[in-house]
């Protein structure tokens, strides 16, 4: 090579290498570093406005007929289900409806598995803190006890005039699942449009493996979500199936449930229940393929007689 003299060759590299060795094991040793090149890497504002920035053209043309993204992943033992979506709710009125625990409690009822929640204080973590004691199961009419109790530990890690957070959290769930994780962030995007971001996500054991994989074959057959993995003989879309199909409409669920609160939460106090129940029941029914459960009068009477529980039953 021009310029490297016969021998040089070799010193040339070796003190290249040793060069970029202690680079990367600096890198490693603080990873921070190359993250400080970057302004909004510890911005929550500004990493929620870049992410909406990158799934705009999305957001404006999908199966969905509205301004909403969902995505799912299956990594190990684990399931993800993430939605991005712009709702048209100013930021103010977003924080307001979804910084109290006692509202989460009206929006994970509207959930068709949901049969009772409440909000405690000092739950079995023996801590302070604040949980929401939920009990699920059947998408039918179930006495408590027969369904499963999970305790959702409630944090309101952010509420600014721009950006929440909202975190619920629970150890175990039903049919050996556990590291059950819902977060919520928001950031406004105009004066009356919110951009949201729900996380729900989970872990299963073997065993709960083998109880989903048994509902899935049997009560669950036939069950899709919303991700098309292809095109069948007739054209039709073809939906992903199985334990990521679950995760999808089980995301789908909360996610309705979130937007059918904020859209009756400046309604006058009793008729907050019915506008909630029906807008949730009708959001559903836009997507029958997947989340079609139950007639509109079952579903309505159902909850009604939930919710009657849940204030009587501590």
């Amino acid at each position: 090579m021009q310029g490297i003299k016969q021998g040089q060759w070799i010193p040339s590299i070796y003190y290249l290498s040793i060069a970029l060795a202690i680079l990367f094991i600096a890198i490693i040793v603080n990873p921070s570093a190359s993250a400080d090149n970057d302004p909004n890497a510890s911005d929550p504002v500004k990493i929620m406005q870049a992410k909406y920035a990158a799934v705009e053209p999305q957001l404006k043309q999908n199966q969905f007929n509205r301004p909403l993204v969902l995505e799912s992943a299956e990594i190990d033992n684990r399931l993800k289900g993430d939605i991005y979506a712009v709702i048209n709710y100013p930021i103010a009125t977003v924080t307001s409806g979804l910084n109290n625990p006692e509202h989460w409690c009206d929006i994970m009822h509207l959930h068709i598995n949901t049969k009772y929640c409440h909000v405690i204080k000092n739950p079995s973590s023996n801590t302070t803190a604040t949980a929401l004691r939920i009990y699920i199961g059947k998408k039918v009419p179930e006495d408590l006890a027969d369904a499963t109790r999970v305790e959702f530990n409630y944090q309101l890690p952010t509420a600014t005039s721009d950006y929440l957070q909202v975190k619920l959290n629970a150890d175990e769930g039903p049919l050996g699942t556990n590291d059950y994780r819902i977060i919520l962030e928001a950031v406004a995007v105009s004066k009356t449009k919110t951009f949201m971001h729900l996380t729900y996500s989970y872990s299963a054991s073997l065993t709960g493996r083998i109880a989903m994989q048994t509902y899935l074959a049997t009560v669950g057959h036939g069950k899709v979500g919303f991700t098309v993995i292809g095109r069948k003989a007739d054209g039709q879309p073809d939906y992903i199936s199985g334990v990521r199909g679950l995760m999808e409409r089980n995301t789908m669920r909360y996610y309705l449930a979130i937007d059918s609160y904020l859209s009756a939460a400046n309604s006058a106090q009793d008729t907050q229940l019915e506008k909630r129940l029906l807008s949730w029941y009708s959001a559903t029914e836009k997507y029958p393929r997947q989340l079609h459960e139950l007639e509109q009068s079952d579903y309505v009477e159902m909850k009604r007689a939930e919710y009657v529980r849940q204030q009587a039953v501590h």
